[in-house]
């Protein structure tokens, strides 16, 4: 008889998708434990569904695949399971996720497509709801393009603490992490997927966040690895959506929305960026149309967290590593970040 080795049996097991989902029981950290006695095969699997229907299928499938292994005679899957009341569904694969400690809430600021200002928008709510008296974390998951360096004007290199962990490095009051501090800006990050993961899942287990009221996590566009990551590292509050007016923009935010969705995140809300510009002469011009942020959070029922203007100062801002929330809050962009904030503080508390 051939030897069969715990590695192939969690091989197999990765043609086992959780139901509604693409991705398997094993990426998932479903499998907790497997036996091996001459040809029987036991494997433990702890679900955070109380759905009967999920359990049945993703037995019933594991022990299928399990049984076209060689050698294999008999197959035992156990699964464990939390208690639920009747008619209370079926929770997504990461609802058993432990919370980062210290952390009260983390928000994912995401956008359907790129060039929306998304990462603007993280670093200037950011700063604005530490100056509403929050303890505030910014995280960049920006693996490809990172802009948080440059928007906050930190260019250090993070250093251990005590415990080994990687301190954030801090700017205008703000606790920051991102692979722009850990590799050389002029070299490019050329990662698959798994090492995306990785990354991500470091930058919470491997840095020491301390005592946050929020954790802001800047996404890279799109609906990719590092989105799917983050949802399956930690339990997120919420998600961000940020658009432009137009309907290009609108219609890749219906993607982002159903992604959050799909994994049980609640959608925080909406903001509207490059809302309209303000001619020298005092002329409202809308560049990209207006009111499709809106619009498009009436469609969806959730908040619409306001409109960001173009401003010459938001861009300036950015450049400088000084968001224009900081450097000129009583200014009209200023106030409409400041605005932004207190609409966010508001849905959390």
């Amino acid at each position: 008889m051939s030897e069969l080795s715990e590695q192939a049996v969690r091989q197999a097991l990765t043609a086992v998708k959780y139901p509604g989902y693409s991705r398997d029981i094993v990426s998932f950290g479903l499998v907790q434990g497997i036996t091996i006695e001459q040809d029987t095969v036991r494997v433990a699997l702890q679900l955070s569904t109380a759905n009967a229907e999920v359990v049945r299928q993703i037995r019933q499938e594991a022990e299928r695949v399990l049984r076209t292994l060689p050698d294999v005679k008999q197959v035992q899957v156990d699964v464990s399971q939390p208690t639920a009341p009747p008619g209370s569904g079926a929770a997504s694969p990461w609802a058993n996720q432990n919370r980062l400690a210290g952390v009260r809430r983390i928000l994912a600021v995401a956008s359907g497509k790129g060039g929306v200002g998304k990462s603007t928008v993280s670093v200037n709510l950011a700063c604005a709801l530490h100056q509403q008296g929050l303890q505030v974390g910014l995280l960049d998951c920006d693996i490809y393009g990172p802009s948080i360096p440059l928007m906050m004007g930190v260019r250090e290199r993070p250093t251990l603490g005590e415990d080994h962990k990687m301190l954030p490095l801090v700017s205008h009051g703000v606790k920051l992490m991102s692979i722009g501090f850990l590799v050389d800006d002029t070299q490019p990050v050329i990662w698959r997927g798994p090492l995306i993961a990785k990354a991500i899942q470091q930058f919470f287990e491997a840095v020491a966040w301390g005592q946050l009221d929020v954790l802001l996590v800047d996404l890279p566009p799109g609906t990719g690895d590092a989105q799917l990551s983050l949802c399956q590292t930690v339990p997120l509050d919420g998600g961000i959506i940020v658009t432009t007016p137009q309907e290009a923009s609108l219609g890749v935010v219906r993607k982002s929305i159903a992604m959050f969705q799909k994994v049980n995140v609640p959608i925080t809300g909406l903001v509207e960026n490059m809302s309209y510009f303000t001619a020298p002469n005092g002329e409202r011009v809308e560049i990209f149309g207006h009111g499709g942020g809106r619009a498009e959070a009436e469609r969806q029922r959730v908040p619409f967290l306001g409109e960001i203007p173009i401003h010459t100062e938001i861009r300036e801002g950015g450049d400088r590593g000084l968001p224009v929330v900081v450097s000129l809050p009583d200014s009209p962009p200023g106030r409409a970040f400041a605005q932004l904030a207190t609409a966010v503080k508001q849905l959390l508390a």
